[in-house]
């Protein structure tokens, strides 16, 4: 079961917008953690001729599940959610590629969160299996300025 899984809703809690949305289920939410799924539709910009999500999908699906923690925690305190940036990418390793109609699940643990800059490690499953692992740090967008 889903806390949101509506496109629309998950559309209000994120920056990005049609047709790059990678995240389409928020799964469980924490102060500290996400956990997020998302689908891989056929007619995705990110997937590749070979009917799977590219490197850059799995990406930016790990930076947008970090974006809807944000999304999220900005909704339940009825302000407008960010925008965001990823800042650097460390660590991160690609093990196997989905398909589409794969179905992702996102796992993400807050490290640190300090002057709108947020340390992550993470994730990602597909069909129980471990397909890719990292860390992120993302700058929220106002605190840039």
């Amino acid at each position: 079961m889903s806390l949101v899984s509506s496109k629309e809703a998950i559309g209000k809690l994120i920056p990005q917008q049609l047709p790059f949305v990678l995240v389409d289920k928020l799964i469980e939410h924490g102060t500290d953690h996400i956990i997020s799924g998302f689908e891989v539709p056929a007619q995705h910009v990110l997937v590749a001729s070979d009917g799977r999500l590219t490197e850059a999908g799995v990406i930016e699906h790990f930076a947008q599940t970090i974006a809807l923690h944000q999304g999220y925690d900005y909704f339940l305190r009825n302000l407008t959610p960010p925008t965001g940036y990823i800042g650097s990418i460390k660590n991160f390793e690609i093990y196997q590629l989905p398909r589409v109609g794969d179905e992702l699940r996102t796992t993400i643990k807050i490290l640190q969160r300090l002057f709108g800059v947020t340390m992550v490690s993470g994730e990602v499953t597909c069909r129980e299996q471990l397909i890719a692992i990292g860390e992120m740090r993302t700058v929220i967008a106002k605190e840039l300025g």
